[in-house]
């Protein structure tokens, strides 16, 4: 089976324990997905990627970018390589972005017209075009278990009229993507290997809900992009520099309007105090950058709030990062030797702080899972 979403149980505010079916294996959500932006989860080998966290379960899912693999080594490469999966060593699910976020962020590089982005690259200047079209050849070459549509994002803070003007943008380039992507979907490239499991499988669509910080254009996108029958749906332009409780009421707001049978992805939140609340709301999928971007800045996560491993009064401390997290490194290293490593330039700090950080996420998420598998109300779809 290529995709299959099952919600088990609901629990009152609109969590739900569920399970998400991809061709390179099952994920159990609500779900945290550390980000890969080049093909690597920055500082932390796939290895350690697999077993990271308390129960040595790992990281289920994982994301790659579009636009920064697209730049270099190029799909094409990719492609030739057998994907992105067997590119990185990665055989468990992987989704990618549509390179709209990251095209979005060269504000000052790119221009956008109805049929797409012309951007410079921040690599060397070089000019370049994503249209919906192409960001579709783009992650099908990758070859993603799922993959995101083009879409727009409009900067914070933006007038109604501005922000409307860019959803009508982002729905027109959801359409051209669906439409191009089930033309060409067949060419994912583990699919075509004659005796491959994957054989006969691909990859899923999912569309990408925009309207700014406004929730009435956050309607009219969710349901103009419920109407296109897609299997996911992800609500976007948030945690763009717009306080957290407008962020909290978006989604809650845009959550009323998506269908409950199918996934429901947030895109690049949050703290883990945030990642746990949207869980509870109902969200299903998740990604930051901030575990590892955070870890290899010396900030670290724990059960007692955030620690800043660069502080003088750790440089003798023979305790864990955090006393309540088993992860490997709360096992086997000091706060002094953190300390140290950090204090001295050592690579390997970045490594375990960030293993810590997504250990913490992931047992974060892993104990959501547990409280809302033990809900009494059940899922009724």
């Amino acid at each position: 089976m290529a995709f299959s979403f099952e919600v088990h149980t609901t629990a009152e505010g609109g969590g739900r324990r569920g399970r998400l079916t991809l061709p390179h294996g099952v994920v159990e959500t609500p779900v945290f997905m550390p980000v890969g932006t080049a093909a690597s989860v920055k500082a932390v080998p796939q290895s350690l990627l697999e077993e990271v966290g308390a129960g040595g379960k790992g990281a289920q899912i994982i994301l790659a970018n579009t636009y920064h693999l697209y730049l270099r080594p190029g799909h094409e490469l990719v492609r030739r390589m057998g994907g992105v999966h067997r590119f990185m060593s990665w055989e468990r699910p992987m989704l990618t972005d549509s390179g709209g976020f990251q095209v979005f962020s060269l504000s000052k590089l790119r221009k956008v017209t109805a049929d797409g982005v012309e951007f410079r690259s921040h690599l060397d200047g070089s000019k370049h075009f994503f249209s919906p079209e192409h960001s579709m050849d783009v992650q099908i070459a990758l070859g993603a278990n799922i993959a995101m549509v083009f879409d727009e994002c409009v900067e914070t803070p933006a007038s109604w009229e501005r922000t409307r003007e860019s959803m009508g943008l982002t729905h027109a380039w959801a359409r051209r993507s669906k439409d191009h992507f089930e033309l060409h979907k067949h060419r994912v490239p583990w699919s075509q290997a004659a005796g491959d499991e994957f054989e006969g499988k691909t990859q899923s669509l999912f569309g990408i809900v925009q309207g700014g910080m406004y929730a009435d254009l956050r309607k009219e996108s969710a349901e103009r992009l419920v109407e296109m029958n897609l299997p996911g749906y992800a609500i976007g332009g948030l945690a763009v520099g717009e306080p957290r409780e407008v962020t909290r009421e978006m989604i809650s707001r845009t959550l009323e309007f998506l269908p409950k049978d199918k996934p429901r992805y947030v895109m690049g939140v949050g703290y883990p105090d945030e990642i746990e609340e949207y869980a509870k709301m109902g969200v299903d999928m998740m990604d930051c950058v901030l575990p590892t971007r955070a870890g290899r800045h010396g900030l670290l996560f724990t059960s007692e709030g955030r620690l800043n491993i660069k502080k003088l009064e750790y440089a003798e401390d023979q305790g864990p990062i955090d006393a309540k997290c088993g992860c490997m490194v709360c096992r086997r290293y000091t706060r002094a030797y953190l300390r140290h490593l950090f204090s001295s330039g050592e690579p390997l700090a970045g490594t375990l702080n960030s293993v810590h950080n997504l250990a913490f996420y992931l047992d974060t998420m892993d104990r959501v899972r547990d409280e809302l598998a033990n809900a009494t109300t059940h899922a009724n779809l």
